[in-house]
């Protein structure tokens, strides 16, 4: 080994030796003409860079391991964890209630609303123009067909009507002239024409002039021609009078409006007019006097919809009850129709007579019907708790004899609040779980709870 060989080798040595923290020690860049200076194409081992140090690449591995680690065994923690939940799930045997599934009675209780309303109803109109002279009834006066509400004053009506009187009297009178004008013609006609014969039978024997005869002859024509006149005149006496006879019978029924009378039996439930009021017959405005109901006899209206007018007829019993009257029931009979749907409802207009003689209900009330529908087929009812609407749809647990969970899908003819009435998915007799739990899943074994209601009284479950 050469000196220089020797230098450098102690130089990398004392490098390695020295801490690693420690500063770089500044050189002087070295002359291109320093003695000894290698050429450009020679290496020397000062200028190779130094590999990196193994403690690091250890530093750096160890916490990729650890956290590897850690998230393995996190995932499979949490996989275990899972399996054993599933286990639990499907091992357990959850306590549950039954409740069993009837079949419906051929008779269904449909219940609906509806309102009252007189059997008869009329507003009262002036059909005279005057005004109030009497008012004998007021607000909830109860009256009788024919009794006298009103009086209307109507001086200028009253004198009309005696005019046209007088003027029919006029009429007839001239129907009596004319009738004795016309006996008188009649009898001057027979005259003339015995004259004419008497003439013609004087002049064929030569003792009258034929002058005469045909004087008389002529004279017998217009005898005869008067007495047709005389008859057209009575003819027009005659319509003179039926036209003047059909006036007075107008005024006439026009004065008797100025008695305003009952139509029906009823109690006035309006008034409109007092005493003084000017009163028009106009028929486009005339005035509104009274309003009278006829309330003995009460229509309830209810309207059906299709999902339950078939059962529906006349004749059919209904009960009618009033939420304000609590435990008073009125019997009532489906009395009539409209035998038409609406459009824009598709329900049908029922009227339900109500005997309402003693006068507890009256017209406006708000109220329940009830009718005894017959049923077009029979149906099963269940508890709405056992309902379990999810994911799957609507569907009931029913349990087997072996205790084992089978889910049956279902569908809702009718749901009342409390029952439920199916269409299909169970056929009667069964037992079904009352509010079941929620992980409840088909084939699994349940424990049935003995001694407990039959229904539960919860709201239906939504399970998942």
């Amino acid at each position: 080994m050469s000196p220089l060989d020797h230098d450098e080798h102690r130089s990398l040595e004392t490098t390695d030796d020295a801490p690693q923290d420690a500063a770089p020690v500044a050189r002087e860049p070295a002359r291109k003409d320093a003695p000894g200076q290698d050429s450009p194409g020679e290496t020397h081992g000062k200028d190779v860079p130094r590999p990196p140090s193994r403690r690091l690449a250890f530093l750096v591995a160890i916490p990729l391991l650890l956290l590897v680690g850690w998230g393995a065994f996190t995932h499979w923690r949490q996989s275990s964890n899972a399996t054993d939940t599933l286990h639990q799930a499907q091992a357990s045997v959850p306590d549950v209630h039954l409740a069993s599934v009837k079949r419906t009675a051929d008779v269904s209780a449909t219940q609906l609303p509806g309102q009252t309303v007189a059997f008869d109803s009329a507003d009262l109109y002036a059909r005279a123009t005057g005004y109030i002279g009497q008012r004998l009834v007021d607000i909830g006066s109860r009256v009788h067909k024919g009794d006298l509400l009103l009086k209307i004053a109507a001086p200028d009506l009253d004198q009309q009507l005696t005019q046209a009187q007088a003027q029919l009297g006029q009429m007839q009178a001239q129907l009596e002239e004319a009738k004795t004008s016309l006996q008188q013609a009649a009898s001057n006609s027979k005259l003339a024409g015995i004259n004419s014969k008497r003439s013609n039978i004087l002049s064929s024997e030569g003792w009258d002039t034929t002058e005469n005869r045909d004087n008389l002859a002529t004279s017998a024509e217009v005898s005869t021609k008067s007495v047709q006149s005389a008859q057209a005149g009575i003819g027009v006496a005659v319509a003179n009078v039926r036209a003047q006879q059909a006036t007075v019978d107008r005024l006439v029924a026009l004065t008797g409006f100025e008695n305003v009378v009952a139509p029906f039996d009823g109690v006035i439930t309006q008034r409109d007019v007092d005493v003084g009021t000017l009163v028009q017959s106009d028929t486009v405005s005339g005035t509104a006097l009274l309003h009278i109901d006829r309330n003995d006899i009460l229509r309830t209206q209810v309207y059906v919809p299709q999902s339950q007018f078939a059962g529906i007829h006349d004749g059919l019993p209904a009960h009618v009850s009033v939420p304000e009257l609590p435990g008073q029931v009125f019997r009532a009979v489906v009395s009539r129709s409209s035998d038409s749907l609406a459009q824009n409802s598709r329900s049908l207009l029922v009227e339900v007579d109500i005997d309402n003689r003693e006068g507890k209900l009256q017209s406006g009330l708000f109220v329940d019907v009830s009718f005894d529908v017959k049923r077009a087929s029979p149906q099963v009812v269940i508890p709405d708790a056992a309902l379990i609407f999810d994911a799957a749809g609507l569907h009931v647990a029913v349990v087997g004899k072996d205790d084992k969970v089978e889910m049956r899908p279902v569908s809702i003819a009718r749901d009342t609040g409390t029952e439920a009435e199916l269409r299909d998915g169970l056929d009667g007799g069964e037992k079904v779980i009352v509010n079941p739990p929620t992980d409840l899943a088909a084939g699994q074994k349940v424990h049935v709870v003995p001694d407990q209601p039959a229904e539960g009284s919860g709201g239906k479950n939504a399970a998942g």
